[in-house]
């Protein structure tokens, strides 16, 4: 199915982009340059125009990779001339002790945001990014599975100077709008408040996880992206590949994400693995695959915007943009929230 006609709009920009957006986190690590091109050549084929990365992809992230990711994009825009057709987004890396590979420790102050989006256009090949986020925000909060949020005072860059940033590359044009990424319900009406205060133009989007393991994004910036006008880009929706079912019963799949790094724990445990096992029975019961029931449970809520999906292989790939085409009916929907209401968030 073509989804040249379910093109969804970023915020209130004029900007609209396919309800399936194709990762690419993998680039660079799982998958090969030629490879990432296949990926695109068919993902456009198929009506996808909008593509996300990130300053610091491949994942896991090391200094030997650190930006592969965008420059196969970047190869790509070169020899296929299509950067008209695309939305095209990437993210500037926040701070953290793990990340000090990059610019000896990323901060979102105004020199490291100009800095960043300067080496993403390089390594993109292109002029100008159509929707440029903050990766994680700056201050101690919780993001990356953190529970329990605990105050830390202490110096971190201010949003106000962030913004800023962001501001002045848009009227250089160098991006064109900009977005926000594991924030909190908090952050993101904060960034509103100095944006309308100061007379800037409002962040377009969220880019926060949202899978039928972790729904926490229902609990209060759901309502925020409908009262708004802040859309979700969901990441990860098939839990690194949990909802799959293959890694049920212990399976190790050779070439697998998890299989070949352990530190991708997030979607692991006991309540993790017994709800996956009932949302595959659930998926069997009505005639569909694992994946598909789970992507097109995320793609359908109201306050997506887009449902980011990746794949280390072109099976993997079509069959998840194939999942463009589903509707989940009330009565598979139904079935679907009395498993949540056992196992409510098991992976946040």
């Amino acid at each position: 199915m073509s989804l040249v006609n379910n093109r969804r709009p970023l915020g209130n920009s004029d900007l609209r982009a396919s309800k399936i957006c194709l990762g690419t986190m993998t680039w660079g690590e799982q998958n090969s340059e030629a490879e990432a091109h296949q990926q695109l050549d068919y993902a456009l084929a198929q009506g996808i125009n909008f593509i996300d990365t990130a300053e610091m992809y491949p994942v896991p992230p090391q200094g030997e990779t650190q930006g592969r990711t965008e420059q196969y994009i970047g190869t790509w825009l070169a020899s296929r001339g299509q950067r008209e057709r695309i939305v095209l987004a990437s993210k500037v890396t926040g701070p953290g002790d793990w990340m000090t590979h990059i610019r000896q420790g990323p901060q979102l102050t105004r020199a490291h945001i100009r800095e960043a989006v300067e080496g993403s256009l390089r390594r993109l090949q292109t002029d100008y990014i159509d929707l440029y986020q903050l990766h994680w925000p700056a201050r101690p909060t919780n993001f990356f599975g953190k529970l329990g949020y605990v105050h830390q005072p202490g110096e971190h860059t201010p949003l106000e100077e962030s913004l800023l940033a962001l501001m002045e590359l848009m009227q250089e044009g160098k991006i064109r709008h900009y977005g926000l990424s594991n924030e909190t319900a908090w952050g993101t009406m904060k960034v509103l408040q100095i944006a309308d205060r100061e007379g800037w133009p409002r962040p377009l989007t969220v880019q926060n996880p949202y899978n039928l393991l972790n729904r926490s994004y229902e609990v209060g910036l759901a309502e925020i992206s409908h009262q708004e006008n802040v859309g979700l880009l969901a990441y990860s929706p098939l839990a690194f590949g949990v909802l799959t079912g293959k890694y049920l019963y212990g399976q190790q799949p050779a070439g697998a994400r998890i299989t070949l790094h352990q530190r991708f724990s997030r979607y692991q445990g006991a309540q993790a693995e017994a709800a996956v096992t009932e949302y595959v029975a659930l998926a069997q019961e009505f005639g569909l695959t694992p994946a598909q029931l789970a992507l097109a449970f995320v793609t359908q809520q109201s306050f997506v915007t887009a449902n980011i999906i990746g794949a280390t292989s072109m099976a993997q790939l079509q069959e998840n943009i194939a999942t463009a085409a589903l509707e989940l009916t009330p009565e598979q929907l139904q079935r679907i929230d009395a498993i949540h209401k056992v196992y409510s968030n098991p992976c946040p």
